[in-house]
Order: structure tokens, then sequence, then C-alpha cells
């Protein structure tokens, strides 16, 4: 059998492209399969198109962003650490900016920068990229993995490629429109590893009753939110979130997001209380309740909610409370300002669903993380089979979190292939 490669990468996403050119910089003869017409492209959308490359946390709270899996991530992370991926993206030429929550941009904030950079380098380093290209199965013999074959398509017939080695990043199942159709979990499953159910992660909410009117589009910030299932708080996250036609999304509500789709897969009861006023304890509330109303006692109650609200949030407010928007601050009782209270620091919100995978920023769930060295992202089962990226069970908050993490893994993976498939 004649290998025409040493690694063979399927999927030119993040994790693909860094491992490509992590591979090809050890003089590996590296193929990168992409079955879309160009690499990147759930890059080119991340950050809302400004690509949240990375986040500055510190070590240990960085980890803790992946909850009960992040162990698994620790010698990926310490190999290539946030900062020596700052330091990477300078050498390509990309200068990066931290935002707030430690977030990291490109200096231009634009993610097609990044693409370009990455593209480049692997392109530079000797990688041969092959777009438009759709794995059917992977290629075995005596428990190794050989190689990969390809589709064929319309009047072609499908091939046959072999590698000493494969890398299978090809992400999950999230926006599946950039490719992500979750080829990589029957890939793997076809030679014997494990898949975890996959759900959608960091994906928006929906409520019943949705938002109306100007509520959709509003975000706020410096606001709490706690899930409820069945009953009890389960979790709380403070920061920014968003209305939207069909419910709730933004940093806090996606972050929170996982769990609710746990939940709700288990038929539990779900729902998101929002805290307005999360700097004022329930007495310290009623006191500037109290004060606001009497100072501006001959000004009607919904110009008085202009100092506490969004100007777009009144009309859910006075609809709520049942207070009505020309009664004068003095003539408030003392139930109604009580109503007012409990609704500022208890707006709750009924989650019914969420949206699909067509909105969800990654895919929980994957390959079982006991099957993969978490020193070489390394196959347990397979020989010469490497996993990075979304495809294995791993995801974290947003902030940056899952593209370090994926290009961590890229990196850890690339190396290793290449070094297995020329140690001969």
């Amino acid at each position: 059998m004649t290998h025409n490669f040493d690694v063979i990468i399927i999927g030119a996403g993040a994790a693909g492209l860094m491992a490509a050119g992590a591979a090809a910089e050890q003089s590996a003869r590296v193929l990168l399969l992409e079955k879309m017409s160009r690499p990147g492209r759930k890059l080119l959308i991340s950050g809302k198109g400004r690509c949240n490359l990375t986040n500055i946390a510190p070590p240990e709270e960085f980890i803790k962003h992946f909850g009960k899996n992040g162990q698994f991530l620790r010698q990926a992370f310490n190999a290539f650490s946030p900062d020596k991926l700052v330091a990477f993206f300078a050498y390509l030429g990309v200068e990066t900016v931290n935002e707030r929550g430690g977030r990291v941009f490109p200096v231009s904030q634009k993610a097609l920068d990044v693409v370009d950079a990455l593209q480049n380098w692997v392109v530079n380093s000797g990688v041969n990229i092959s777009p438009n290209t759709d794995v059917e199965s992977l290629l075995m013999e005596d428990g190794r993995c050989v190689g990969v074959h390809i589709r064929g398509v319309e009047k072609q017939p499908g091939r046959d490629i072999y590698g000493k080695t494969v890398i299978i990043a090809t992400g999950g199942k999230s926006y599946p429109a950039t490719g992500s159709t979750g080829d990589g979990y029957r890939l793997a499953e076809s030679v014997g590893h494990t898949i975890l159910p996959t759900m959608p992660a960091l994906v928006p909410l929906m409520t019943e009753p949705k938002p109306k009117g100007d509520l959709v589009g509003l975000s706020l910030r410096n606001i709490n939110a706690q899930l409820w299932i069945d009953g009890k708080k389960h979790s709380e996250q403070f920061g920014e979130m968003e209305f939207s036609r069909n419910g709730l999304t933004g940093p806090v509500i996606l972050t929170l997001s996982k769990q609710v789709v746990e939940a709700l897969h288990k038929k539990s009861k779900v729902e998101i209380v929002l805290d307005l006023k999360p700097a004022l304890n329930v007495q310290k509330l009623d006191r500037r309740l109290r004060r606001d109303l009497e100072l501006l006692g001959k000004r009607q109650f919904g110009n008085i909610l202009k100092g506490l609200l969004p100007v777009m949030m009144i009309p859910y407010c006075i609809a709520q409370t049942g207070i009505p928007y020309a009664k004068y601050g003095n003539q408030v009782s003392s139930e109604e300002r009580k109503r007012l209270r409990i609704w500022l620091k208890e707006c709750r919100w009924n989650v019914t669903g969420h949206r699909s995978y067509a909105e969800a920023i990654v895919t929980a769930g994957g390959v079982k993380l006991s099957e993969i060295n978490p020193r070489t992202m390394g196959s347990r089962l397979v020989e010469g089979l490497y996993f990075a990226g979304e495809v294995i069970d791993v995801d974290a908050d947003t902030g940056g979190f899952n593209l370090q993490a994926a290009f961590s893994m890229g990196r850890m993976a690339g190396q290793a292939a290449a070094e297995f498939a020329t140690r001969d």
C-alpha cells in the first residue's frame, strides 16, 4: 500500500486548519479535506463576524468554563495556552485586543482576517487543501486507520486516499449551513467509538409568551438571570442578555442554555427569573421605590419608570404589574409598589423550548473522552486515528473558550499525528 500522505485531516474549521499547519511544520505531507467550497466557514460567523478567539481568564478559571469535562483539556491548554494563541496570531499578522469579560478579538474586528491568515499559513506550510470533498468512510486495515474513501459526485466515482494517520476535525451539528452536519460522529462510530448523545448548546431559548413590540431586540446589561427547574433554583449568571422574537438570548442565557436543554429533554418545568436590579437587595430597592414615588409624586408612573428601566421595557412593566401608566406617583399604593418591587427582582419567563442546531453556537455530546488520549488526541481504540474540536464531548460557555479548545486540540492532534506518521 502506498501512503500518499502522512496526515489526512477531515474538516477545515478552526481545529482542522490548526492541525494541518502544525503537522506540516513538522515536515509531514498533509492533506486537508473540506466538504464546503472554502475553509473556515463557521469561523467567519463566530463572534457575530468578529471572531472571539480566546479568553484571558486564569488557567483554573478557564477550565471551569468547560464543566466536568474540562480536565480532559488540561494538557492541550498547557501545550498551547491563550497567551501562545495570541502570540501565534501576532506572528501571522493578526493583532488582538482584549474586551469586556476577558474576550479576545482581532483588532480589525473581522473574522475574515483570521480565516485568511490561517489559510495562508497552512498553504505556505505546504498543505494540500481539497474543498468540496465529502468523506464517506474511513479505510481500515488490521485495526489501523489507513485513509479515507471520498464520496463520488455526479459522474465522478468515489475514490480511496491513503494516509498514515487521519484526524477527524469535522465539528459537531451546530450551524449545519457551514458544513457541520455530524459527519464526524458517523465516521467515529463506524470504527467502534462511542458517541454520547448530542444536543444544542449555547442556544437561544423559546418562551411563552414570546416577547412583543419594543421588547424584541432589547439588550439588558448587568442583570442576574436565575435558572429554576421544577420550582427550585438551579444556577445563575450575571451579565448581558437580549430579548428575541422567540424568547431570550445573549451571553447569560446562552451560558445557562445547556442546563435548560437537558432539563427540557427530561420534561421538567423550566423558568428563567431575571433580577433587573441585582445591585439592590429587597429592602434597598423598596426604599428606592418609596423615595422616587414620593419625590416625583406629581409625575405619571410611566415617566417615573424611566429612571428605573429602559424606555422600551416600560410597556411590558406596565402590563405585568397592572399599574396604569398615567397614575401619579403619589397615588401608587403600597400594594402596587410591592408588585413593582417583586417584578423588578423576579421577572419570570416560562421556557417552553430551545432553538435548533441551526442557531446553536456549539454542540454538546460527541466522541466519548475516555476513548481518546488527552496527551495526543489519539484514539485509544484505533491506531492512526486522531480527533480535534467540537466532535469530541467537550463544550464551554460563551466567551472565546470553545475556539481556544479547538485550536489547542487541533495543534496537539496535528503534532502528534505528524510525529507518529514520520517516526518510521
